[in-house]
């Protein structure tokens, strides 16, 4: 069987689907003209939900009757001749660490099972007033603390490409429910990778803003310093429409940037002539499977054939990313996630002191991830340890981005896998947490620095499975950014079953 016989011998078996009725850009500009109804979008996606979800298991929970009469309301509004916003009727899926009013946020952990937040996140806000339509809440890594989504306190989401394989993590469930067409675009957080990686493991496009761009006011948070929440979509177009909506200034988030910013959707079809773009060497070595590296070379190529100048670029202190990461990140975890103990909020397993009520409230309640990262991050802010680690840590994360900070004056954007590999089994590295840990190598420097990136499918795997390239650009560099995604996505291989850039 041929390489192409076998790409389409699996997605054909697969969950994988185009979104029902088109994507977010042309189901909007339908509804808000009144050639598409939005309840007969919503059906539609509801109904893709039905066939599809007990084998995909994207979503936390589903809001079918909410979503329906979102859609009615949107209707009421185009027929009085009301504009509903430029995501007009749009189905989306919201990761469930996203706060949602009368609404369960998880955080996918049994230790906020059944909380109702009492307010909206602002994308959430954001979203709702650009007419968009939430259609559920999807499964995740407990805290956003995994690269598989096997974490879940609920049960992993499978990669709708191929069910035995993990869609990526931590936000596997909206990457999925996008890839499995239950939605055109959905929100992820990006903390380390989050959303890059599991778009690149599912196949679709997943950007991760430059840091203060989006609000993370209603975000649950894992590590403030490198948290950001960002798009899903099927294509770039989408993911630049829905950053239009969810950027910009938010006083409720003290870290948001207070800058006017352009329309993302107006300058993606500029292409890419005149743009330096440089191949990072150290990303493209040791651990980059072959399939993988190949293909990244062909988006160099890609790149360079519609008029960019393409080079090589080194940041030598990526090599020491993941390190100062995993440091870094769980000792905020550790103290952000101090705030769950049974008192205020969620589980709570009842003893006989209070502080015996929170030790067993905390053991029932969290995963055993989470509880190794709240330890390793305890310890490494522990009095006698603190500057051994954490402090070292942070002086690396100054060498990342001064590194980084000097690639980009030779070059405008920056190019890399976005995984090391293609989507894994379930359970190959689940007994092993660096194994797990590996698979963030290209995605953690760009959160360290808080710069911008990308995830945009770029063909297919020896194991016909979806592989993306990352382009990385600098703080608030999402315009040559969004540029060279859309040439990029173009020039991506079609599969044999869909027609689909992959």
């Amino acid at each position: 069987m041929s390489g192409a016989d076998d790409a389409e011998s699996s997605l054909a078996g697969s969950r994988a689907a185009k979104p029902p009725m088109g994507t977010a850009t042309e189901i909007a500009a339908g509804i808000r003209t009144g050639q598409l109804s939005a309840r007969a979008v919503i059906d539609a996606h509801l109904a893709s939900i039905d066939a599809g979800e007990s084998d995909v298991h994207a979503f936390n929970v589903v809001l079918a009757d909410q979503a329906r009469a979102h859609a009615d309301e949107i209707d009421r509004q185009v027929a009085a001749g009301i504009d509903p916003g430029p995501l007009a009727g749009v189905p989306i899926a919201l990761k469930d660490n996203l706060c949602t009013r009368g609404i369960p946020t998880t955080c996918s952990s049994r230790i906020l099972e059944g909380w109702l937040p009492p307010y909206d996140a602002t994308v959430v806000q954001r979203l709702a007033a650009a007419g968009a339509i939430a259609v559920g809440k999807t499964n995740l890594d407990e805290f956003a603390m995994g690269s598989s989504t096997e974490n879940s306190a609920f049960g992993p989401t499978r990669n709708p490409h191929d069910l035995t394989r993990v869609p990526g993590g931590s936000s596997g469930g909206s990457a999925a429910a996008v890839a499995a067409g239950f939605a055109p675009i959905s929100l992820g957080s990006d903390t380390g990778g989050s959303i890059r990686q599991p778009a690149a493991l599912c196949g679709v496009v997943g950007l991760k803003p430059t840091y203060g761009l989006v609000s993370r006011y209603g975000l649950i948070a894992f590590a403030s310093s490198l948290d950001q929440v960002g798009p899903f979509a099927t294509t770039v177009a989408d993911s630049a429409l829905l950053l239009d909506v969810i950027a910009g200034h938010d006083p409720m988030d003290s870290t948001s940037i207070p800058e006017d910013l352009p329309s993302y959707s107006a300058v993606i079809d500029r292409g890419v002539a005149g743009l330096r773009i440089g191949l990072v060497t150290e990303l493209m070595g040791e651990g980059i499977a072959p399939d993988v590296a190949a293909r990244v070379r062909a988006a160099a190529e890609a790149l360079e054939a519609a008029g960019a100048i393409v080079g090589e670029a080194s940041v030598p202190a990526i090599n020491f990313g993941l390190s100062a990461y995993y440091l870094i990140a769980p000792a905020e975890a550790s103290s952000n996630l101090a705030r769950y103990d049974g008192v205020r909020y969620g589980l709570r397993v009842d003893a006989p002191t209070t502080s015996e009520m929170m030790v067993a409230t905390r053991t029932a309640g969290f995963g055993a991830e989470v509880k190794r990262r709240i330890m390793l991050g305890t310890y490494a802010l522990s009095a006698g340890y603190y500057d051994a680690y954490y402090g070292k840590a942070l002086k690396v994360r100054t060498l990342i981005i001064r590194d980084f900070a000097a690639a980009y004056e030779t070059f405008d954007l920056l190019l890399s896998p976005t995984s090391p590999t293609t989507a894994f089994r379930f359970g190959d590295k689940t007994a092993d947490p660096l194994s797990m840990y590996l698979n963030d190598t290209c995605t953690i420097p760009t959160n360290l620095a808080g710069d911008a990136a990308i995830s945009v499918p770029f063909g297919l795997g020896d194991d016909v499975m979806p592989i993306g390239v990352q382009i990385m650009a600098p703080a608030l560099g999402e315009v040559p950014m969004l540029r060279a995604a859309a040439v990029l996505e173009a020039a991506a291989p079609r599969t044999a079953t869909t027609g689909k850039a992959m």
